[in-house]
């Protein structure tokens, strides 16, 4: 048996308050559990970092740091990791919880952490717990689906960063271990339901900021390689068993046949526009061999490049979650911007020399 490893839980969350009531909890039932808080703070010189470390009997450390890149990666790999080898170090404490900036998003932090764990890396005494996202069922319909952008809540990350507020708040809770809920799901029976739509499949769900204690946190093991699949469009699918009586309904849109560039071109707002969440992947006869990805959520859409296929067959796939009427409208769109039959019969020959319609979604394809 190994020598005993000190736990790190990794908080997300799109709301200062919730975080650091979810943080002060925690210290409050457990003496023995220490917080390492970021916030980062973009300016003209690259940015600081505000790092707060606190236990129960109050705060140990409060220092702030200059960073060359106001970037969440550069925080991990600049601060976080020197100092949560020197807090297992130090032998007061038996967990540690790190808590995220405001609308970062886990899994690059996870991951990071996860490499600097390995033998001979400077994290080697420590594992990864959960990795856990709160939510407040108050706002979170709202949160998900609105077109808020982070910026106008003063919580973006840098300077540059566009996301909405949906974007990141879609993130966090698919990749979360564990959705702690703020709220009563009979007060807020919509947004309820659309949480379990959104978070992921195999994932975990806590209604009452406070009803987990951290004895809970602590005793699984986030597997990043799991978590990460979440999050893989390779793998996109609805979640099985989510409640639909309040309205709340996921629509599956799967086909083994590719969009068409000038329809999906032209035409991408009738999938991508409105309240929704929306996620998967998709090919395109122009570029057969390249994986696309398709990632929609508070107002805005992302479609991009994600690599070659491989040795799966390329397909079409995406799921969206809503609150309204626009089911059958979608599934309408969908068979209007994919290949009709006739088409898929003409083969790919066709396509072969036609003007990339789609680079400036995709970036330039290769010469296979």
């Amino acid at each position: 048996m190994g020598p005993v490893r000190t736990p790190v839980v990794v908080l997300s969350s799109i709301d200062p308050v919730e975080r650091d009531a979810v943080v002060l909890g925690l210290l409050v039932d457990s003496p023995r559990v220490v917080a390492l808080r970021h916030d980062i703070h973009d300016d003209e010189d690259g940015g600081s970092l505000r790092r707060v470390v606190a236990d129960a009997s109050g705060v140990v450390e409060d220092e702030t740091v200059p960073l060359e890149h106001a970037c969440l990666s550069c925080a991990v790999r600049e601060d976080a990791v020197p100092t949560l080898a020197r807090l297992a170090a130090d032998g007061r404490w038996d967990a540690i919880v790190l808590a995220l900036p405001v609308s970062a998003e886990s899994l690059p932090v996870v991951r990071a952490l996860g490499w600097a764990m390995r033998p001979g890396e400077p994290l080697v005494r420590l594992r990864l717990a959960d990795a856990v996202a709160t939510v407040d069922l108050a706002t979170f319909e709202d949160d998900l689906l609105g077109d808020d952008l982070l910026v106008e809540r003063g919580h973006a990350l840098t300077e540059d960063d566009r996301r909405a507020v949906g974007e990141a708040l879609a993130a966090q809770v698919a990749h979360a271990d564990l959705v702690l809920v703020t709220g009563d799901r009979r007060d807020h029976p919509v947004a309820s339901d659309l949480l379990d739509h959104a978070r992921a499949a195999d994932g975990r769900r806590q209604d009452g900021r406070y009803g987990a204690a951290l004895a809970d946190l602590v005793a699984h093991e986030h597997r990043p390689a799991t978590a990460e699949r979440r999050l893989d469009p390779a793998h996109v699918r609805p979640v099985p068993g989510a409640p639909t009586e309040h309205g709340v309904w996921s629509l599956d849109l799967r086909t083994p046949r590719p969009f068409h560039p000038e329809r999906l071109l032209h035409g991408v707002h009738r999938l991508g526009d409105g309240r929704l969440r929306s996620r998967g992947r998709f090919w395109v006869p122009s570029r057969p061999d390249t994986l696309c990805v398709w990632d929609g959520a508070g107002g805005q859409l992302s479609i991009g490049a994600a690599g070659p296929w491989g040795t799966r067959l390329p397909d079409t796939r995406v799921v969206v979650v809503g609150t309204g009427d626009e089911a059958p409208a979608l599934q309408d769109a969908f068979e209007d911007l994919v290949l009709s039959a006739a088409e898929m019969r003409a083969g790919l020959a066709p396509w072969l020399g036609r003007p990339d319609v789609l680079a400036p979604w995709l970036g330039e394809r290769t010469s296979a």
